[in-house]
């Protein structure tokens, strides 16, 4: 499974002079946890998250801190001087457990998308319990879609339980199993396949 399997399309961006305040707006519109950052022709600058935002941005309440503090420099006003630079973008053709690691690594929620420097999508943690709480009906669908291009949609038998999917072939072909298991093993939320004959099905 690809990054681009998953991805979802960038909804909201900011722009390196959006003032601070409108990104955390922007961010609370739309239910996200990180903006991405572009230029005019959509290349991707960076992310701003809610974190980011909200440092130094709060006073320590004088009632109950002893007196009004010094103020020191003001806080950034526009998000381009707030711009993450801990990710840059990842590919869309990007394997799915490449993505996990860079979300565990980095400790990010989400990684902009980006493919020839323009963002193209966002995916995120959520994206990923979405694919893995596909319902196994639904998956098994998607397989048996897939499997009716190599050798016609009576050939194969799909089951699906917990996410991984069980396919029985009604002839005997090495190749083709092993095809049907990559198919079926690139079906968004399926986590592994397991393909036999129906003969040796059979003899069990």
């Amino acid at each position: 499974m690809r990054v681009r399997d998953i991805m979802a399309e960038p909804g909201v961006v900011a722009r390196a002079e959006t003032p601070v305040k409108a990104a955390a707006g922007m961010l609370v519109e739309h239910g996200v946890t990180a903006l991405p950052v572009v230029d005019s022709e959509d290349r991707l600058l960076g992310e701003v998250t809610e974190l980011d935002l909200v440092r130094n941005r709060f006073p320590r309440d004088p009632r109950y801190s002893g007196g009004a503090e010094e103020h020191g420099e003001p806080p950034p006003g526009v998000v381009g001087e707030l711009i993450s630079p801990r990710i840059t973008g990842i590919d869309p053709e990007t394997d799915v457990t490449d993505l996990v690691r860079v979300l565990l690594e980095e400790r990010v929620r989400s990684v902009p998308v980006v493919e020839e420097g323009r963002l193209v999508g966002m995916v995120t943690g959520r994206d990923l319990v979405r694919t893995l709480a596909r319902d196994d009906d639904l998956l098994a669908r998607d397989i048996s879609y897939r499997l009716s291009f190599v050798g016609g949609p009576r050939r194969w038998s799909v089951e699906v339980d917990e996410g991984t999917a069980l396919i029985v072939d009604a002839y005997d072909s090495a190749e083709d199993r092993h095809v049907a298991r990559v198919l079926a093993e690139s079906v968004p939320g399926v986590l592994r396949a397991h393909c036999t004959a129906a003969a040796a099905e059979e003899n069990e």
